[in-house]
């Protein structure tokens, strides 16, 4: 009954995200698809669609988790009004955030 969901975005899901924008969002997530998942560059990703998904409200039983994490990721940045930059910008100021809590983190 129930597709894969899990309690915030998955690593898993982001190479179903290539063609959901334009080509500077498709080369973003070809360049993140080689990353390990613990990269600081994935988890910033991981972290900026943890928040346009509203991956902290989702409720198990909800229509969007029935259809799972891919299905919810890929309809919210197909219905994102802002531009790819916009995204790509977003994602950036993610990867600084990310870069700041690297040492509590202990990524290397």
């Amino acid at each position: 009954m129930y597709t894969d969901n899990e309690i915030l975005f998955p690593h898993y899901a982001i190479p179903a995200l290539r063609n959901t924008r334009g080509p500077a969002w498709t080369q973003l997530i070809d360049d993140l698809s080689t990353k390990h998942e613990t990269s600081i560059e994935v988890l910033a990703l991981m972290s900026l669609m943890i928040e346009l998904n509203g991956c902290l409200a989702c409720e198990t039983d909800s229509y969007r988790a029935m259809r799972g994490c891919t299905a919810c990721a890929q309809q919210t940045l197909r219905r994102y009004k802002g531009s790819d930059e916009e995204l790509i910008r977003m994602y950036e100021e993610s990867v600084a955030r990310m870069r700041k809590l690297e040492p509590a983190l202990g990524i290397t």
